[in-house]
């Protein structure tokens, strides 16, 4: 199972993550592409070091939304999502070649993952940006029961899909993230590595409400804002690596 983390999203003096502590243990760098975070400095800077440990980079791609950290649906016209897409995909697939590096999977953030995991009409419009992209690129989105659906959904534009859990949140009896206004939302470290630990060996998730749910997943998001996440993925990594 392979660790993404969303970095590069400092933009201009405002400083997000600890992407320099985090970049040796994770296998993929999902990199603002400046609309929600990120600014060209920044994102050569990441880009340089993942080149440096050998990581694998993808787009991440938001609304235009850099008030907000994307974290707000926009109500974008699917042609606006297309566009949008392609602008941030081309802008870190030109980046990622300068620096030696192939852009290899875009994996969407905040609002604009949210609202394609819950909206068929978003989730089109991403699909379809990938689609009529100048080359194949993967889409990362989230591992739910619908999953046979959306590479049904995939497949019929010829794309490929990655399929990612989360090793620090709750999950709902639906197979969704339980929501953050909900108690209990965010795991503890016991209990996110006891999640990662489930996932590593059964490939399940035990819901809110204590079920047992088969995920099949391709790779697990960690998150690195502060020391403490970053010793969380530290032991993250041991862990998988250990089974």
């Amino acid at each position: 199972m392979l660790l993404n983390c969303d970095l590069g999203e400092s933009y201009g003096s405002w400083t997000m993550g600890l992407d320099a502590e985090v970049m040796p243990h994770i296998d993929q760098a999902n990199i603002a592409c400046g609309f929600h975070g990120g600014d060209p400095f920044t994102i050569g800077n990441t880009l340089a070091m993942a080149a440096e440990h050998g990581v694998q980079v993808g787009a991440h791609p938001a609304y235009p939304d850099l008030v907000g950290f994307g974290r707000r649906s926009m109500a974008l016209s699917e042609d606006e999502i297309v566009a949008s897409m392609h602008y941030q995909i081309a802008a870190l697939e030109g980046m990622a070649r300068t620096a030696g590096l192939v852009l290899g999977y875009v994996k969407p953030h905040g609002a604009l993952y949210n609202d394609m995991m819950a909206k068929k009409p978003i989730r089109r419009a991403i699909m379809r940006a990938m689609a009529e992209y100048h080359c194949r690129l993967p889409l990362m989105l989230q591992a739910t029961p619908d999953a046979q659906k959306h590479r049904e959904e995939a497949t019929s534009l010829g794309l490929q899909l990655l399929f990612e859990a989360f090793a620090d949140r709750c999950y709902d009896d639906d197979g969704r993230l339980l929501s953050r206004r909900r108690p209990g939302a965010v795991h503890s470290r016991e209990k996110m590595l006891a999640q990662v630990a489930q996932l590593v060996a059964e490939s399940t998730v035990t819901t809110v409400s204590g079920h047992r749910l088969a995920l099949s997943v391709d790779t697990l998001c960690v998150h690195g804002d502060n020391p403490e996440g970053v010793q969380a993925i530290r032991e993250i990594r041991a862990l998988i690596q250990g089974n």
